[in-house]
């Protein structure tokens, strides 16, 4: 199992929300992100389960875009990966 590490810290805090977009195609993964990142507190992080893989690409772009945090991707066992987000307001 390999993962894209952009940030060492925070890697190892657990996600407080898990949200599973496997099977769904982008961009239903950013809205459901958008949709349920404000129910964490604020540096909290979320996990986007997802295996489409534009989510992989689109999820750290639309961070960057809303100033939120990508902390990690780490690939899933059974594919897909699960894309952890730090909410930054």
């Amino acid at each position: 199992m390999t993962s894209r590490q952009t940030a060492a810290e925070g890697s190892t805090q657990p996600p407080a929300l898990t949200i599973d977009a496997l099977g769904k195609k982008c961009p239903i993964p950013i809205i459901m992100l958008a949709e349920q990142i404000n129910q964490v507190p604020r540096n909290g992080i979320v996990s986007v389960l997802a295996d489409d893989p534009a989510a992989f690409t689109d999820i750290p772009a639309w961070c960057r875009l809303k100033s939120h945090h990508h902390v990690a991707s780490h690939e899933l066992p059974g594919g897909g990966w699960a894309i952890h987000v730090r909410r930054n307001y």
